[in-house]
């Protein structure tokens, strides 16, 4: 389960709200748990979670469907639907209420609601009997779960999954919450099986009342929602970005790094701040501030419990402060955005260990979570079997280790030391300890008794000193030791593989592929960016209709597949796929992607832009399935699409010279100016886009033969740098393609001596053009002005 989400609605709109819901008859749901009550509750009921060969006793209708995370309860004795006018028209004709459980595949407290709830009949037999219950997998159908997620937000607080909320037959909410335990017997609240009773009885007696109280609660999120500005050309100061800095620089934790308290999540959005602060001032004391802060993040998370040393890749977050003890679960999106994090940390400091990092996340995405295709998949599961034997899943127990096992495994004797194990090295430098390194607190379940979770407390050198080593001969044997576990760890039973394919997942991690081609200057990931692009295009996307799919599937024997009513893409789709064709487009200037890009914003913007109030919807119109359409409005785990397009746009602009687009930016900076005068902080994506608008855009043309030497090398020189306020584009001198009929400025900047030239423009001047890298660079070096 995710920790607990803040809310997005004002204080003033939550209250007006509550007053409604408290007014209603739910108060025993009231006290259901949140995610940080849940972390330290007692195990509860259990049961295995190991596949089976047996025939199942029940088979409902998601048994149809392609979400693994549906999937996964297609044997319940619940007669569940997923989310449809079968369902709806069900509930309408019978007059019950609908039940609507929201999860996605990867999620541990989603896991243990279904053992004790949704495996046992006689819950079943209650669901069935007195409601129309609905599973929905929140990563097919993020607009379901906005909807009812704010709900949960504004009248409790806080939110996480499982969400289980109650809706009338016309799908208007009336109570809900996240887990419940299974009956009264736990933390003096209420069990799951007692609400069903409750909301059951208060169905047949006050049906009329709960209807119009349902009404009343979707009238007030439909009014607190609202994002309208009355002055379209009111865009926010730059100031918002010097605030934005200071609320992180407050919360950053000058020990290990990261910005706030435990949980600690890796806020990818926060270090893109940081960055554009750091490379707008890098002499001042708070862009050298903002560097250290980030850099000091980064290395901490690499040599934390949340980076799995062995297999590679990030896990979710940490449940603890010092990035030690992780939620285990591998997110497709945090692997994305991370991997653009080390990029620019390499970018700005030439170190190779955030080099290493970028490679070490590249190679899991395409070991682990990449398909023949050429799509990437969703997510590992955190859950996983100690044992082929075992009859129960426990968290972490793929990737955490006992001191006995690790040092029968590296029992080898380092050659020149008589008394020294590989082990010995190993379990120094891991912080390895006998009775396991985890401190009960943080294990209330007990799963990781006795087991380390791999962190390295001090560093390479210090290791190599305790030992007597020189530091190359340290770090030899330190891989090898890795690598001897990871063949030992692939013959553990694996965690479960989230196989569906997702457009704006995809998207994130093409960047994620994209820039570590241009920084590391490695062919392999820009062709694996471009594999991803193609086959978004072939099997996410119409070219008729020019829109994009939301997901697709994998069969059993690897190819590609989709549900008989594919889901419409839907703003994050675009937007995330959007920067990621920008950003491949700068790591292998094909104009093809570019154009692709154009294309897409086009449909983004009929189909979601807000003509009225401005901004992009979640979701296009026309969907009478969702009661409530909605703008994000907060960079969380994943950026929001507000924040991604504002930046995308002004990008474009300058590409491909519409002002348009600048001034659609412009108002997106507008409809969320309140947010971001008064709170920058929830929206640092967003801030950094209206940084890129109050920094001087720098138009780098290299005019030259793609393939040339020549050409590389000046391309080279300009990824070598960070710079966030550049728009790369290659002259070829094919004065009939399509960037050369966008910007006629191209036609003027030709090749001198017939050497690859570099033109660096600002302000719709350019500088004399330069055909070596020495030049180059010095122009580059110039601070922005």
């Amino acid at each position: 389960m995710l920790g607990p989400v803040a809310p997005r609605l004002p204080k003033v709109f939550c209250g007006v709200l509550n007053s409604v819901y408290n007014s209603t008859v739910w108060n025993i749901t009231r006290q259901n748990l949140s995610g940080t009550q849940l972390r330290s509750a007692p195990r509860l009921l259990q049961r295995s979670m190991a596949s089976t060969s047996q025939e199942p006793k029940h088979r409902n209708r998601l048994a149809l469907e392609k979400s693994p995370y549906l999937l996964q309860h297609a044997s319940n004795p619940v007669d569940w639907y997923p989310w449809g006018e079968e369902a709806f028209a069900k509930a309408k004709k019978e007059n019950k209420p609908i039940f609507l459980s929201v999860g996605y595949s990867t999620c541990h407290w989603c896991h243990v609601m279904e053992r004790e709830s949704f495996e046992n009949e006689d819950t079943g037999k209650l669901m069935n009997d007195n409601f129309v219950c609905i599973k929905v997998d929140r990563e097919e159908r993020p607009d379901v779960d906005k909807v009812y997620m704010t709900f949960i937000q504004a009248t409790s607080g806080g939110g996480g999954w499982p969400m289980s909320v109650w809706l009338t037959p016309d799908l208007k909410p009336i109570v809900g919450g996240t887990y419940f335990p299974p009956d009264d017997r736990y933390f003096g609240r209420p069990g799951f099986r007692s609400i069903l009773r409750s909301i059951a009885e208060q169905w047949t007696k006050n049906q009329a009342k709960i209807s119009q109280q349902g009404t009343m609660i979707l009238d007030a999120l439909m009014q607190g929602t609202k994002f309208v500005t009355s002055d379209r050309k009111k865009v926010p100061g730059k100031g918002c970005v010097d605030t934005c800095y200071k609320m992180l620089a407050k919360s950053y934790d000058d020990k290990m790094g990261g910005f706030g308290k435990a949980p600690k999540f890796p806020q990818p959005v926060n270090f893109n701040l940081m960055f554009r602060v750091w490379a707008s001032n890098p002499e001042s004391s708070e862009g050298k501030q903002a560097l250290e802060m980030t850099l000091h993040t980064l290395k901490m998370m690499a040599k934390g419990g949340i980076h799995d040393h062995i297999a590679q890749g990030f896990h979710r977050y940490s449940t603890d402060g010092d990035w030690h003890v992780p939620h285990f679960e591998k997110m497709l999106y945090d692997q994305g955005q991370l991997a653009v994090s080390y990029v620019d940390a390499y970018q700005t400091t030439k170190d190779e260990v955030f080099a290493d990092i970028v490679k070490d996340i590249l190679l899991y995405v395409t070991r682990d979570l990449s398909d023949q295709s050429g799509g990437f998949y969703s997510a590992e599961d955190a859950d996983s079997l100690p044992t082929h034997e075992a009859k129960e899943k426990k968290e972490g127990a793929f990737c955490v280790w006992t001191d006995a096992e690790v040092r029968a495994i590296l029992s080898e004797v380092v050659e020149g030391h008589d008394n020294l194990t590989m082990g010995d090295i190993f379990c120094e430098h891991y912080s390895i300890k006998r009775n396991g390194n985890v401190e009960p607190f943080q294990d209330p379940h007990e799963e990781l008794k006795n087991q380390n979770v791999l962190i390295v407390r001090g560093s390479l050198e210090h290791t190599a000193e305790h030992f007597g080593l020189d530091i190359q001969s340290a770090k030899d044997a330190l891989q090898k030791c890795r690598d001897l576990l990871y063949t030992v760890r692939q013959k553990r039973p694996r965690p479960h593989l989230d196989d569906k394919m997702l457009t704006a997942w995809n998207g994130l991690m093409m960047s994620g592929f994209a820039r570590a081609g241009q920084a590391l200057g490695d062919v392999h990931y820009t062709q694996r960016a471009i594999q991803a692009a193609e086959f978004l295009k072939k099997h996410m996307y119409s070219p008729e209709t020019k829109t994009l799919l939301r997901s697709s599937y994998t069969s059993k024997d690897k190819v590609v597949t989709q549900i008989p009513v594919p889901i419409e893409g839907f703003v994050d789709d675009y937007a995330f796929l959007i920067r990621g064709l920008l950003d491949l487009y700068e790591a292998c200037y094909d104009e093809q992607w570019l154009q692709w890009a154009e294309e897409l914003q086009q449909k983004q913007d009929e189909l979601f832009w807000d003509e009225e109030g401005g901004g992009y919807f979640t979701t296009r119109d026309g969907d009478p399935s969702i009661v409530l359409r909605m703008k994000e409005d907060q960079d969380g785990a994943e950026p929001s699409a507000n924040s991604v397009s504002a930046l995308n746009l002004l990008r474009l602009r300058n590409y491909l010279d519409n002002q348009v687009w600048q001034e659609r930016a412009e108002h997106i900076f507008a409809v969320f100016g309140e947010r971001l005068n008064a709170i920058p902080i929830a929206v640092p994506e967003m801030t950094c886009a209206l940084s890129f608008l109050y920094s001087t855009p720098k138009q780098i043309i290299i005019a030259g033969d793609r393939d040339a030497d020549d050409t590389q090398q000046l391309l080279s020189c300009v990824h070598s740098h960070f710079i966030p306020n550049k728009i790369l584009i290659l002259a070829d001198e094919k004065k009939d393609g399509y960037l050369y009929g966008k910007l006629k400025i191209l036609e003027t900047l030709e090749r001198i001596d017939g050497k690859a030239t570099a033109y660096v423009c600002e302000n719709y001047a350019c500088s004399l053009p330069v055909t070596s890298v020495e030049e180059l660079d010095r122009l580059l070096m110039k601070r922005p002005r």
